[in-house]
């Protein structure tokens, strides 16, 4: 019996040695494999060829990420100016009493639109015609007194005799001065009826029917909506860049993220001293007249032209990298008709306008892109090399990551 006990005493003793030793060899055989990782032995994961991923996510190898795609191109890069002003109507005029009066008739109001000549207001004829009925009167006076006078110039055979008594005839008997007043009288009737001066919509009206007018009281306003221009100031330094008939775009602080396309019209040629900048006018189609005179806008004008440039969205345009960081793109490369891959490729950026970016030729074949490829401008911020996308229209809609 106590030899029993002490072999089962001697093998239990035996098995924690020999357990002892496997936790031992175990530990020492993970970090040694530990080490040959770190010294880049047999166990490390060779990537010594592929870009760096510093901050992208990780992503399911399996489901491809979608993403949106635009081609490359070749084309013209135009660098624009940008600028600041507001709309101003093409045409404006401003009505003014040219007599004196009571208004009558105001058969317009502000915001509607009218034709030219069309009546706008008319003042009191009373006076105005009373004043035509006398020079009238005053006219055949003249005329009987003239014929008086000349009549017995037949008889002259002189024409030049003839002319000056004719002359002569009509200035004694006041036939001239007679002739002036109802042409005077006529014209002030006729300014009684304030008209348009071209097609237009009335603004600003100054004033009611039954009020008296004084000559040069302001009425009304008319202004011509289509075409519209904006007036703005752009720096000395800037306006040699400038042409006129180049392409402008236009934003206006009403219809935020829509565009409006115009041209340059004119360049003012001075140069205001105390600013620095010079007047220029943009003209932009307006058929539609919702831009009103006044509304503020921001504008972008053609100025330098770059041609036969490789051009991307600078969207598409990434940074990556520790310590010095390289910008870079991914380039879309089909598998099949469903999806692709998305490429890592270093580029060096050029000239930038607001929406594209050159590209600039490589000697490295592994850099650079080219026309007709198509690079990805949303849904790659958190990608890796060769992570399986989709190119879809809307990323968020496609239960992506959209990056703007």
């Amino acid at each position: 019996m106590d030899f029993s006990r002490r072999t089962l005493s001697l093998v239990t003793l035996g098995l924690i040695i020999v357990a002892l030793a496997a936790g031992v060899w175990w530990r020492l055989g993970g970090l040694k494999s530990a080490k040959a990782a770190a010294a880049g032995g047999p166990d490390s994961t060779k990537s010594a060829n592929l870009p760096e991923t510093s901050g992208a996510s990780e992503f399911s190898t399996d489901v491809p990420q979608p993403v949106t795609g635009a081609k490359v191109l070749r084309d013209t890069l135009w660098i624009s100016v940008s600028a600041s002003g507001q709309a101003e109507a093409y045409r404006r005029a401003t009505l003014n009493a040219q007599v004196e009066g009571r208004v009558v008739s105001l058969p317009v109001m502000e915001s509607q639109r009218v034709a030219r000549g069309d009546l706008l207001l008319g003042i009191d004829t009373t006076q105005s015609a009373l004043d035509v009925a006398t020079a009238q009167a005053n006219l055949l006076q003249a005329q009987a007194r003239y014929r008086q006078d000349v009549l017995f110039d037949d008889s002259i055979t002189d024409p030049e005799v003839k002319a000056q008594r004719d002359k002569y005839a009509r200035s004694m008997s006041g036939l001239d001065q007679a002739e002036v007043a109802l042409r005077k009288a006529e014209l002030t009737l006729a300014r009684t009826a304030v008209r348009a001066p071209f097609d237009g919509w009335v603004a600003d009206v100054k004033v009611v029917p039954g009020q008296h007018v004084t000559v040069g009281a302001p009425l009304m306003t008319v202004v011509d909506l289509d075409p519209i221009k904006v007036e703005v100031q752009v720096l000395e330094a800037e306006l040699g860049d400038l042409t006129p008939g180049r392409r402008a775009t236009v934003t206006f602080a009403a219809y935020p993220g829509e565009k409006f396309h115009g041209h340059i019209e004119s360049i003012n040629p001075v140069v205001d001293p105390q600013t620095r900048t010079g007047r220029v006018t943009v003209v932009l189609t307006n058929r539609d007249h919702r831009i009103k005179p006044g509304m503020y806008a921001e504008i972008s004008l053609d100025a330098e032209a770059i041609p036969n440039c490789v051009l991307v969205p600078r969207s598409a345009i990434l940074e990556r990298g520790e310590g010095e960081r390289r910008t870079m793109l991914f380039v879309y490369s089909p598998v099949d008709a469903s999806h692709g891959l998305a490429k890592w490729r270093y580029v060096t950026v050029g000239r930038e306008n607001d929406s594209l970016a050159q590209i600039l030729p490589s000697d490295n074949e592994q850099e650079g892109v080219k026309p007709g490829e198509i690079v990805l401008v949303d849904g790659q911020q958190y990608l890796a090399h060769d992570t399986p996308v989709r190119l879809v229209k809307d990323v968020q809609a496609a239960g992506g990551r959209p990056g703007r």
